[in-house]
C-alpha cells in the first residue's frame, strides 16, 4: 500500500474496507446491514469526489451491489424464503414489467442501468431486510443507524446556512456535497420525522433515549424548516392528516373511498382549480409565510411552473407512447423536444442536465407506458391498505407507534411523490425500502410467532 501511495494511486486504500466487506458477508451479516444505514446518509456521489462516469453514491452503493449478488446466491441455494405477500407480488410485477419496457426503450444502456441501480435497493433494502428482521435484526436500531448521522448532517447543514444568513437561496446549496439539493434533503428528513415524532410518546426507551429523541426532534423540526422545501412541509401536514384518521381506527376500505371521490371532483373541476390558483402571485421567499403561501402559486413562481412543464411534457410523452413507454430512466434525455414553448420558463433546459419529470405517479407513465403509471399507485394502496390492518390488528402500544411511524413516514414520500421522485438516491430509497419491509415482516412473521404460540 505504501508502495502504491507513493505512486498516488489513491484507490489501493479501498481494497482493506473492500475485504472487510467480504468478510462480514459471510460471517457477520448484520454488520453488513449495520454499516449501510450507517453510511446512507452521508454517501458521496463519485461525481463530487472529481470522478466522472457513471454516478454511484459511495460506499453504500458498493455494498448494496455486494449484497444483491450475495441474494441471488441465496436464492439459488434455497437459504431465501419469503412470504407471500401482495407486497412480494408487485414487487416481481414491477421488476417483469422493467424488462420487458428495458426491451423496447428508446435508450436500452440507459434503461439497463436504471433496472439495476433499482434492483440493488429492492433485493437487499426490502427482500432481504424482511428476512434479517424476521432472524432478530431491530428496526429501532436499524433507525438509529441511519438517523444518528443524518443528525449530524443536519447540523453541518445548520450551520453552514447560519454564515449566510439562514437565507432561501443559500438553502438550496448548503447541503452540498453531501445531499444533492435542498429537495432531496427535505424528502429525507420528512420520511423519518414521523417516526421520531411518535418515539416521543414510547413507555419503553430509558431516560437518555427519551432525551435523545427529543433532542434530535428539536434538531430534525429546525432543519426542515431552514430547508425551505414546500413539498415536504405538505407531505408531513398530509401524513398528520392521515395519521388522525388512522388513530380513530377509520376503516381503510372508507379512507380510500373518499380519496377517490376527492380526487374525480379535483379532476372534474381541474380547469376552474387552475383558474383560481392563477390569482396567487405570491413568489417564494425567505419570509416563512410568504414562501409557504407560494405553494399554490402557478402563475409566476419558476420552479412550480417548471415542474407544470416536466408534466406535460410527461404526458405528452406517454399520449406517444401509451403502451410501453420511452424506456425506463430515459425521461431526462428524451423530454426536451416535448416542451411547448408557452410553458418554458427561466429554469428550462433543452441539454437533459434539468433533472427528471418531478413526479413518482407521471415519471413511470411516460417511462414505462401506462402499466408503469399504475404500478407506482397499487404500491401506494397495497401498503396503506397493510398498515392499516396491522395497526387496527395490533393490541400493544408500543407496536402501534412503530406501525403508525413507519407508516405515515412512507407517507411523506408518497404524498412528496406528486411534485418529485427520488427512489434513485441512497438517502431516501434505503430507510423507504426498509420501512416497507418492516410492515411485511409484522404481517407474515408476527402472525407465524404468535400461530407457533397458540400451539
Amino acid at each position: 500500500m505504501l508502495v502504491f501511495l507513493w505512486a498516488e494511486v489513491y484507490y489501493i486504500l479501498l481494497i482493506p474496507p473492500f475485504l472487510m466487506l467480504v468478510w462480514w458477508m459471510f460471517t457477520r451479516l448484520e454488520w453488513v446491514f449495520y454499516a449501510l444505514l450507517f453510511f446512507t446518509p452521508v454517501s458521496l456521489n463519485i461525481i463530487e469526489l472529481g470522478i466522472e462516469g457513471w454516478g454511484l453514491f459511495v460506499p453504500t452503493e458498493p455494498i448494496l451491489l455486494c449484497l444483491t449478488l450475495l441474494f441471488f446466491y441465496q436464492v439459488t441455494q434455497g437459504k431465501m424464503s419469503l412470504p407471500k405477500e401482495p407486497l412480494l407480488f408487485w414487487v416481481f410485477g414491477y421488476f417483469t414489467w422493467l424488462i420487458i419496457t428495458t426491451i423496447t426503450s428508446e435508450m436500452p444502456l440507459v434503461s439497463a442501468k436504471y433496472v439495476l441501480s433499482r434492483a440493488w435497493y429492492v433485493l437487499p433494502c426490502f427482500l432481504w431486510m424482511i428476512q434479517m428482521l424476521a432472524k432478530g435484526l431491530s428496526l429501532r436500531k436499524l433507525f438509529l443507524l441511519y438517523f444518528i448521522p443524518l443528525l449530524g448532517v443536519i447540523i453541518f447543514t445548520v450551520v453552514r446556512h447560519s454564515f449566510h444568513g439562514f437565507d432561501k437561496d443559500s438553502a438550496h446549496w448548503v447541503m452540498e456535497p453531501i445531499f444533492r439539493d435542498h429537495t432531496i434533503y427535505g424528502a429525507a428528513l420528512a420520511l423519518v420525522f414521523p417516526f421520531v415524532l411518535l418515539q416521543q410518546f414510547s413507555k419503553r426507551h430509558s431516560a437518555f433515549l427519551r432525551f435523545f429523541y427529543a433532542v434530535g426532534l428539536v434538531i430534525l423540526t429546525v432543519g426542515l424548516v431552514l430547508s425551505y422545501t414546500r413539498a415536504a412541509w405538505l407531505s408531513i401536514v398530509g401524513a398528520a392528516m392521515i395519521g388522525v384518521v388512522m388513530w380513530l381506527r377509520i376503516p381503510f376500505k372508507t379512507v380510500l373511498a373518499l380519496f377517490l371521490i376527492f380526487g374525480g371532483f379535483t379532476f372534474y373541476y381541474f380547469d376552474d382549480i387552475q383558474v383560481a390558483l392563477k390569482g396567487n402571485k405570491k413568489e417564494s421567499s425567505d419570509r416563512m409565510d410568504e414562501h409557504i403561501k407560494s405553494i399554490s402559486n402557478v402563475s409566476s413562481d419558476a420552479s412550480n411552473l417548471e415542474r407544470l412543464n416536466r408534466w406535460h411534457c410527461a404526458m405528452a410523452m406517454f399520449e406517444e407512447r401509451p403502451i410501453v413507454g420511452w424506456g425506463p430512466g430515459t425521461y431526462q434525455f428524451l423530454y426536451a423536444p416535448f416542451q411547448r414553448a408557452e410553458d418554458k420558463t427561466i429554469i428550462s433546459t433543452n441539454r437533459g442536465d434539468g433533472g427528471n419529470a418531478h413526479s413518482e405517479y407521471l415519471g413511470p407513465l411516460a417511462e414505462q407506458g401506462v402499466m408503469g403509471g399504475l404500478l407506482f399507485s397499487a404500491l401506494v394502496i397495497i401498503t396503506s391498505s397493510l398498515a392499516f390492518q396491522l395497526f387496527q390488528n395490533e393490541q400493544h402500544y408500543e407496536e402501534r407507534l412503530m406501525i403508525m411511524g413507519v407508516f405515515l413516514g412512507l407517507m411523506t414520500y408518497f404524498i412528496h411523490g406528486a411534485l418529485n421522485n427520488f427512489l434513485d438516491a441512497d438517502k431516501v430509497a434505503v430507510p423507504f425500502w426498509m420501512f416497507l419491509a418492516f410492515l411485511v415482516y409484522k404481517k407474515h412473521f408476527k402472525e407465524q410467532e404468535g400461530n407457533q404460540a397458540n400451539h
